[in-house]
């Protein structure tokens, strides 16, 4: 029973880096910017929110750094998409090299440094209860964080005037723009958003959920969180859903090896990936669901005024 509790807790350890980065990358998708350089400013956030905290032994400053971090990798990605009109693709790939390339330049010196003695934290009462209390009660605050956070989406974009002016952006800029609304500052500052929760996500992978540096320590989250916004087809209540179950995938492999059974560890290792593939290709065969809820301007550029 205590080794299920454990997965259960490491499952949401785990989600909450996905959740973090695809509900970033969904608010970009709902204004029709795709931002393939999650992976890039996940890792210079995980570098930075890392750093900050060996020097200041602050976690919260570590997190504020992970998403200033996000935050102005997406703010140089989205001033070059939105009003210089390159193509969101290929700046994209370009800001996840860039970001895979400069961590690891800047995090040389940080491979073998450690962190100040790691706070535990419990939800009083029932932390102590049996196998609920360790799976769900002994988790970072920063994971209910995020179950909150989804909520809070959930509601700004069907709720709210807000959120409504965002996703018109996304399904038409032109008629958004016909209607007085600044469509490009709009599509900034959401992409803004974005990365600054994708650095969030990066600085959590390095100050919580390692918590160490290594190059590349990202290790393809970044995609999979690009791919789980398709898998929920744009939905918050589904990303959050669709990353606790990747997480579960992710951490299904250490629960094996440590009940004894025989897997190739090679094997293990990529079905996190696998999972990912056969999802999108279930999800595939169904087009009209994916084309009632995708945003309809996703990944095209506007021009104001054209």
């Amino acid at each position: 029973m205590e080794s299920y509790a454990l997965l259960i807790a490491a499952t949401l350890n785990a989600g909450t880096v996905l959740a973090l980065a695809s509900l970033g990358l969904l608010i970009n998708e709902k204004v029709g910017i795709v931002n393939l350089g999650a992976e890039g400013m996940m890792l210079c956030a995980a570098i930075a929110g890392f750093a900050t905290v060996v020097h200041t032994g602050s976690d919260v400053l570590g997190f504020a750094a992970g998403i200033g971090a996000g935050a102005l990798l997406a703010l140089i990605f989205g001033l070059l998409v939105i009003w210089l009109n390159t193509n969101q693709y290929a700046t994209g790939l370009a800001v996840s090299l860039f970001g895979a390339g400069f961590s690891a330049f800047v995090g040389v010196g940080y491979v073998q440094q450690k962190m100040p003695e790691r706070p535990s934290f419990a939800v009083p009462w029932l932390a102590d209860l049996p196998l609920v209390g360790p799976a769900l009660f002994r988790q970072h605050p920063l994971v209910y964080l995020t179950v909150l956070l989804a909520l809070a989406m959930i509601w700004f974009l069907y709720r709210t005037r807000a959120g409504l002016v965002l996703r018109s952006v996304g399904e038409s800029p032109e008629s958004a723009h016909a209607l007085g609304y600044p469509v490009r500052r709009i599509r900034l500052l959401a992409v803004v958003a974005g990365g600054a929760l994708c650095g969030l996500a990066g600085a959590y992978l390095s100050v919580v959920y390692t918590p160490l540096w290594v190059e590349g320590m990202v290790a393809g989250k970044g995609w999979i969180a690009l791919a789980l916004t398709t898998f929920a087809t744009w939905r918050p209540a589904r990303v959050l859903l669709g990353a606790y179950l990747f997480g579960g995938v992710t951490m299904l492999q250490f629960h094996l090896q440590g009940i004894g059974v025989e897997v190739p560890s090679q094997f293990l290792t990529m079905l996190p990936y696998l999972a990912t593939i056969v999802v999108l290709a279930l999800i595939s065969r169904n087009p009209q669901w994916i084309r009632v809820n995708m945003p309809a301007s996703i990944g095209k550029p506007f021009y104001p005024g054209s």
